[in-house]
C-alpha cells in the first residue's frame, strides 16, 4: 500500500476548474467574482465533504497566479495579522480557540483599513458559530455562501468526468461500486480514480471490478 501511495504522489492542487460544482454552481461563480476584488469578505459554510477547503485553496492558488501575495491557513496554522498579504483564507473557523479568534478579529480589522480579500469557512452559518459575538458579526457582514454535499448522481458524474479528462472510461456500475465502498468525500473518491488510472496503465489491465477491488484494497479505502 505504501509503495502504491508513493508512486501516485500527492494529488494535484485544487483549482476552480477541478471543482465539480453541481448544485454549488452559484457559489463557485461567486468565488470567481470575488477573485477580481468585487467581494472583500467571503464566508463559506456547509457540511464536511461539501468542498469548502477546495474552494479556499483554489482561491488562494488563483490569487497567487495573478501576482497577489496570498496564504491559506488551516486547522493548527497560526493566523498572522495579514501584513503584506492581499488575500488570506482561514479554514474551519468554528474550531478556532480564543487566541485564533482574536487573531482573526484583528486580521479582519486590518483588512478594513489596508484592503485585501479575507475568506473564511466553517460548518455552520455565521450566527451559529461558537465564537465571540463581535467576530460572528464580522464574518456574517460580507458575502455568505452555502455549499451542499453532492448527491450520488452528481458524484458519479464528477468521477466519470475526471476519468474522461484522464483519457479513460469507468463503467457506471464500477462508479457505483466505488461510491458505495469508499469514504464519502470527493477527495478520497478522486484519489481512487487516479489510482485506477495509474495501476491499469502500469499493469496493462482493463478497468474491471476485480481491478477496482484490488486498488481499493491497496489503498485501504
Amino acid at each position: 500500500m505504501q509503495q502504491l501511495a508513493l508512486e501516485l504522489g500527492p494529488p494535484p492542487p485544487p483549482t476552480f476548474d477541478s471543482f465539480f460544482a453541481g448544485r454549488n454552481a452559484a457559489a463557485l461563480s461567486a468565488m470567481r467574482v470575488a477573485l477580481n476584488g468585487a467581494e472583500r469578505y467571503v464566508y463559506v459554510w456547509g457540511p464536511a465533504g461539501s468542498g469548502k477547503t477546495h474552494l479556499l485553496r483554489a482561491f488562494i492558488a488563483a490569487a497567487k497566479a495573478g501576482g497577489q501575495c496570498a496564504r491559506y491557513t488551516g486547522p493548527g496554522d497560526s493566523i498572522n495579522d495579514g501584513a503584506g498579504e492581499t488575500a488570506m483564507s482561514v479554514d474551519d473557523a468554528h474550531r478556532l480557540d480564543m487566541v485564533g479568534q482574536i487573531a482573526l478579529f484583528d486580521l479582519y480589522n486590518r483588512y478594513r483599513v489596508t484592503g485585501g480579500t479575507l475568506l473564511t469557512a466553517g460548518d455552520r452559518p455565521p450566527a451559529d458559530l461558537p465564537l465571540r459575538e463581535d467576530l460572528r458579526t464580522r464574518l456574517g457582514s460580507g458575502l455568505v455562501l452555502r455549499l451542499d454535499v453532492l448527491s450520488d448522481e452528481e458524484k458519479a458524474a464528477a468521477l466519470s468526468e475526471d476519468a474522461r479528462q484522464r483519457g479513460f472510461r469507468i463503467a457506471p456500475d464500477l462508479i457505483e461500486y466505488v461510491l458505495s465502498h469508499v469514504k464519502r468525500d470527493m477527495g478520497t473518491q478522486m484519489a481512487v480514480v487516479a489510482a485506477l488510472d495509474r495501476v491499469s496503465l502500469e499493469r496493462k489491465r482493463a478497468i474491471t471490478l476485480p481491478l477496482v477491488r484490488e486498488v481499493l484494497k491497496l489503498l485501504n479505502a
